[in-house]
């Protein structure tokens, strides 16, 4: 059986890797970007909420919080280091990198759901509101990617 720590700890970190994607992603957008800027921040904000969510769950239960980032987090944030600048295009490519983390979420996501963990109900249920609200910050990136595709 999966132990329910190491489960929300998991999900700790590619919160922290989703923190750090955005706020590289928010370095590297032009001003005339804000758009871009606003939607980074909020969903940089919502994953840091969400830290803090799952922190108190893992020492509800005795156990110590993850810090840090996931080994593929890193991979994960790298898709930022290679932009230097901004272009229309690079606008398009930073935002397919975006969805793709945000897919990276979705599935440490559906795979704690599907863990079989001991967990509370009311455990689940944190965990089950987060990915719906997650699943609706993907949809938002995926509409600024598709919107770019018909733009350009």
């Amino acid at each position: 059986m999966a132990n329910l720590a190491e489960v929300l700890n998991d999900l700790i970190l590619i919160n922290n890797d989703r923190v750090e994607g955005y706020e590289k992603a928010m370095t590297e957008t032009d001003g005339i970007d804000v758009d871009l800027k606003a939607i980074f921040t909020k969903m940089a904000n919502q994953s840091r909420d969400y830290v803090r969510e799952l922190t108190v769950a893992v020492s509800q239960l005795g156990e110590r919080p993850a810090d840090g980032t996931t080994v593929s987090g890193k991979v994960y944030r790298a898709w930022m280091d290679v932009k230097s600048a901004f272009s229309t295009e690079e606008r398009k490519s930073v935002l397919e990198l975006c969805e793709f983390g945000e897919d990276a979420a979705q599935k440490a996501y559906e795979e704690a759901l599907a863990s079989d963990a001991d967990m509370s109900t009311d455990v689940r249920q944190m965990i089950t509101s987060q990915q719906q609200n997650l699943r609706t910050s993907h949809d938002v990136i995926k509409k600024y990617r598709d919107l770019h595709k018909v733009i350009s």
